[in-house]
């Protein structure tokens, strides 16, 4: 079976939780996709194992970076139903204060979409959605 009838299998029977689980790494980090009144969110539930900074402590960067991507690519697939990944073409991250040992949250909006581009922001919390962590503006291209 191939990657995109997988998705388009898993999809149907699993929604867009069970597209999230596809990807490998985000079994390792922890991350999850729910739907809510507010659309599609990203969590990331606090592992130790994240842990990049000990003294801090606060999450690794790559770990946030990841979960960044990961929001953006759920958000395409999901808002246009389909049943193609989308490829990331690149990727700008600001990140704006420590990711302490908490669940960390992400929200992906579609600036711009064309046939064959997109282009989303993402944003991702804590406790507060009102103080993000980090946020990304990442282009991707569609199938």
């Amino acid at each position: 079976m191939t990657l995109r009838e997988t998705l388009r299998q898993t999809l149907r029977e699993k929604g867009i939780a069970g597209a999230c689980d596809l990807v490998p790494y985000t079994k390792v980090i922890g991350l999850e996709c729910h739907e809510d009144d507010g659309g599609l969110l990203t969590v990331m539930p606090f592992k130790p194992s994240n842990i990049g900074n000990t003294q801090l402590p606060s999450v690794h960067v790559g770990v946030v970076g990841a979960l960044l991507e990961h929001a953006a690519a759920m958000h395409l697939i999901w808002e246009n139903d389909t049943d193609r990944l989308p490829k990331i073409v690149n990727i700008s991250i600001d990140y704006l204060r420590p990711c302490g040992p908490y669940d960390t949250f992400a929200r992906a909006q579609v600036v711009k979409q064309g046939r064959t581009v997109a282009n989303v922001r993402v944003e991702a919390w804590q406790q507060d959605p009102g103080k993000l962590v980090a946020a990304a503006h990442a282009h991707f291209l569609l199938g």
